[in-house]
């Protein structure tokens, strides 16, 4: 970790909830590097880090799900055995069903991990990923870093 060249962000505030949480749709971010069978893997050579994402619709079957992960350092045995570790959609319809939250978002997305070269996800990715949420009509994000 002491040769890992860090990078600073100006962060920014995001957008305030507008609602209690019980009356939100809920959307899911991991970078668990999840992919459906019929999704290209991420790929592992690309330099800095593959910066493309993966769409993951509710109602996922999780077993089917592989995770191309870049990182030495992950070990992915925890979201093999069951991936709701990872991307909880599971749980998030238990929430629903319970009353804990207003809805499950109908889609959900996927990065690698590790990417070291931020610039391209922050410029292209996250943008993308924005305004798909607001179509998806999304009210707040569970993010889930791995």
């Amino acid at each position: 970790m002491r040769t890992y060249r860090y990078r600073s962000v100006d962060w920014r505030p995001g957008a305030r909830l507008r609602q209690p949480v019980r009356d939100s749709r809920v959307a899911t971010i991991t970078t668990a590097a999840f992919h459906g069978p019929d999704q290209e893997p991420f790929d592992l050579e690309e330099k800095g880090g593959d910066v493309s994402y993966r769409v993951i619709e509710r109602g996922t079957d999780l077993a089917t799900l592989r995770s191309a992960h870049k990182s030495n350092a992950f070990d992915t045995a925890g979201i093999e055995r069951d991936p709701n570790v990872a991307l909880p959609l599971q749980r998030l319809e238990d929430l629903a069903a319970a009353g804990a939250i207003g809805d499950v978002s109908p889609v959900h997305f996927s990065f690698m991990g590790s990417i070291s070269a931020p610039a391209r996800l922050i410029q292209r990715s996250a943008p993308a990923i924005v305004r798909a949420l607001e179509t998806a009509r999304a009210d707040l994000v569970l993010l889930t870093p791995v």
